[in-house]
């Protein structure tokens, strides 16, 4: 398998559903065989691994399946027990555990997932509620009086 099925669909493996489906229909339009400028024999063999590529990435068993055959993980997790594992379709693989999410030859898959802007949101948000939460802790300690330093220190 030269490319994997989400580098044919032309998305990353954190595409959601409607994400796939959408590849695929845009897809499925430029390279149909009926409506292409590509010879009959090419596009027939790019339609069929569009429809091959979306039929298990559509499905989630499969997808999960597919995944694991990949050796692509949404978690980033370590095992350093290499098995031979059997998928569903009768696939014998050995699994290694990547170091990251680079592979071997570069089909797509990306090294690392960059923070959406949310999430860089709720970090800021995380960091002015501590900052806020110190500030204030002083703040009332301040008005009752109380040290602000402990006596071993004055």
């Amino acid at each position: 398998m030269s490319k994997t099925y989400y580098a044919i669909l032309k998305i990353t493996p954190w595409a959601n559903e409607m994400d796939v489906r959408r590849a695929y229909r845009d897809l499925s339009k430029l390279y149909h065989p009926d409506t292409t400028q590509l010879p009959k024999e090419e596009a027939v063999e790019y339609f069929r691994q569009i429809n091959e590529a979306y039929a298990t990435l559509s499905n989630a068993e499969r997808r999960s399946n597919y995944d694991r055959l990949i050796q692509f993980s949404r978690f980033q997790y370590r095992s350093n027990a290499q098995d031979d594992q059997v998928f569903d379709n009768g696939i014998k693989s050995k699994l290694k555990m990547p170091k990251n999410l680079q592979t071997v030859n570069d089909d797509g898959l990306p090294t690392e997932r960059p923070l959406s802007g949310g999430e860089l949101f709720a970090l800021l948000m995380i960091g002015v509620t501590l900052v806020f939460c110190l500030v204030l802790a002083f703040l009332v300690a301040w008005l009752r009086g109380d040290s602000l330093l402990p006596q071993a220190i004055t």
